[in-house]
């Protein structure tokens, strides 16, 4: 059997903890492979170990028949290997053209060629399918955009095989369905696709094989139709799933209440648009929406991170307008923040100081001005525990936390306030399966205890398996809100892309 790409015993050392553990696979021309794992498996160290931005402690890396070794990205991106990383590394001043071409830009008379290169760009682009502007900024794309420059980057520097890196962590549903098929087609023209990931349906779509890692070792390799979700997930934590806790029967009080909230308009359109909102104790509301349609700004005015135009919040007895975010957070609001790195933690802060973040006002860990790091230290190390939060020490800057250990610390910090009601923005945002389900558990566990909680998920079937109410935004506005017997995905996708009732209706009857 002829490889592209095998890559032999491949070990890593950060010390004395052994990242990688004598690890194989193998890749063939056309093939995608999907490596998956919890968080701190070991994934993306194998892959930096490919890309060349980390050095084996032991192991071989075989391209095409030969014994390779590279001393940096450079050395593999000659090679023929492409790394679209999970954080884009895109120039937002630049044109589409200009970050697809850096580095490797045509010239004319010793200038930049800007028509050749936007040229080049646009039949690339039509080649593989993958639709860009090559005129508009990339800090005008959306997200789904920039990752479509990140591809059409790495096929412009001539890779033949390509790693993608969490690539559908930040994506809405919609965009979710492009980069899949983008996978399949690219595959169908030869290129080799290792897919890094946890989400497993997505595997199951795309992969032809899937390398299972835990704890830095293989524990599984499968072909697609020789295996499920369930033998997959059971694979990467060790054990079986379990069902979600049954939810208790509440008819509680009004908690939050919006009312009429509106955010910009003037000489705009509004970004809200008179937007009113209610969640009772003991229940969950699900925002859904695509992408772009006030979710961000709803979040963000109920936490006080935003400026209002009109209209009121309140939680309980209590008024926020007007009210700074430390006013709101000591009147019982907790806030898992959809922007982990912008909004949920300081990336220079140690693990420590992150979970400490809104403690020091808590009686019970300050005394006369001091904060009682032993009783914080105990606390946080708890749910390191609990989350299974991959860190070398209490020290260790948040930054250098994997993405999904940084989220799982969030939300730990967040559930631990016990405050009466909980914003959880995408609040499993990268984080594996067994983490996943921890944190719905956690969080069906708040609202069965009488609190409330507003879930704002791009993951629709999130949404679907944790609300008690559905509420689907459209350009600033709530356009309709569904019982979650009543909600399917079909229906709500109609609500989310402007459709009416009836036509959400009649795709529902469709479908059945």
């Amino acid at each position: 059997m002829t490889y592209v790409l095998e890559m032999k015993d491949m070990s890593k050392k950060y010390g004395e903890f052994l990242a990688n553990d004598r690890i194989s696979i193998h890749l063939k021309k056309g093939e995608v492979l999907a490596i998956v794992g919890e968080n701190g498996a070991g994934k993306t160290t194998l892959m930096r170990m490919l890309y060349g931005l980390e050095q084996p402690t032991s192991g071989e890396i075989v391209l095409n028949g030969k014994t390779v070794k590279f001393s940096g990205p450079l050395d593999a991106i000659e090679n023929g290997i492409g790394m679209v990383h999970q954080h884009f590394m895109l120039f937002s001043d630049f044109s589409v053209t200009e970050n697809i071409v850096i580095g490797h830009e045509p010239n004319r008379n010793g200038f930049f060629n800007r028509k050749a290169a936007a040229e080049k760009v646009k039949e690339l682009s039509e080649h593989y399918k993958i639709n860009v502007n090559p005129l508009k900024k990339a800090g005008d794309c959306s997200i789904g955009e920039q990752q479509r420059i990140e591809i059409l980057k790495v096929l412009y520097q001539g890779a033949d095989i390509i790693i993608l890196d969490e690539p559908t962590a930040v994506l809405t549903p919609l965009e979710v369905e492009e980069l899949l098929k983008t996978i399949q087609f690219l595959a169908e023209q030869g290129k080799s696709i290792i897919l890094i990931t946890h989400k497993l349906p997505e595997v199951m779509k795309v992969a032809d094989q899937i390398t299972v890692l835990r704890n830095g070792k293989v524990t599984g390799n499968v072909l697609k139709q020789n295996t499920d979700v369930e033998q997959l997930a059971t694979m990467m934590v060790g054990r079986e799933l379990q069902r979600l806790t049954d939810r208790i029967q509440l008819d509680g009080d009004p908690l939050l209440v919006v009312e009429n909230l509106t955010i910009g308009g003037k000489d705009a359109k509004p970004i809200l648009d008179q937007l009113s909102l209610t969640v009772h104790r003991g229940e969950i509301v699900g925002i859904a929406g695509v992408s772009g349609n006030g979710q961000s700004e709803l979040i963000q005015a109920i936490a006080g991170l935003r400026k209002i135009n009109s209209g009121s919040v309140r939680l309980g007895d209590t008024i926020f307008s007007g009210k700074t975010v430390a006013y709101r957070r000591s009147a019982g609001l907790a806030h898992i923040p959809e922007d982990r790195y912008l909004w949920g933690a300081a990336k220079e802060a140690s693990v420590e100081e992150t979970g400490l973040m809104g403690y020091y006002r808590k009686r019970n860990f300050n005394q006369s001005s001091f904060i009682k790091l032993n009783a914080f230290r105990k606390l946080v190390r708890g749910w390191i525990d609990r989350f299974e939060i991959k860190t070398p020490s209490l020290d260790e800057k948040s930054g250098n936390l994997s993405g999904g250990n940084l989220q799982k610390l969030i939300v730990a910090r967040e559930l631990g306030f016990e405050t009466d009601f909980l914003i959880a923005a995408e609040p499993t945002r990268g984080v594996d399966i067994g983490a996943m389900e921890y944190i719905h558990e956690a969080i069906i566990e708040k609202r069965n205890n009488g609190d409330g909680i507003l879930l704002v998920s791009s993951e629709l079937s999130e949404i679907l398996m944790l609300s008690d109410r559905i509420a689907v935004m459209y350009e600033g506005k709530i356009v309709d809100i569904l019982d979650r017997n009543e909600a399917t995905e079909e229906r709500l996708s109609v609500l989310m892309a402007g459709g009416n009732e009836n036509e959400a209706s009649t795709k529902t009857t469709t479908t059945a």
